[in-house]
């Protein structure tokens, strides 16, 4: 779920991270917007541009717009003795930003959306 976003949302782990499971296992590089992220609903952020602009063509109401998260880095802090595909395991205290302000985090962990090839 993200800080600003009007719906929760998909994080997606393709199935290069597959370690001793068949399932794949997040870590802290799985942030890619519309690969891992995706949109969650309409956005909020008076920081997104087009937020901004609708808010300001409606007098200064609110007017929520499509989202499209813009990220900037990795997943933080992610766990610190479990490496996935060499870099640090998702868990549920970890927190990703994106560029409009908002904190996007793991609601519901342990449940996937598997991409097979």
């Amino acid at each position: 779920m993200c800080s600003f976003g009007m719906a929760p949302s998909v994080l997606t782990v393709l199935p290069t991270n597959r370690v001793v499971t068949t399932m794949p296992i997040a870590n802290i590089m799985d942030n890619k917007p519309m690969v891992n992220i995706m949109p969650f609903g309409m956005c909020t952020s008076l920081s997104n541009p087009t937020v901004a602009s609708a808010t300001s063509a409606a007098a200064g109401v609110l007017t929520p717009c499509p989202c499209v998260p813009v990220i900037p880095g990795p997943w933080a802090p992610g766990s610190p003795t479990v490496l996935i595909a060499g870099q640090p395991a998702l868990n549920n205290t970890c927190k990703l930003m994106c560029s409009w302000g908002g904190v996007i985090q793991i609601t519901n962990p342990g449940t996937t959306n598997i991409q097979l090839p």
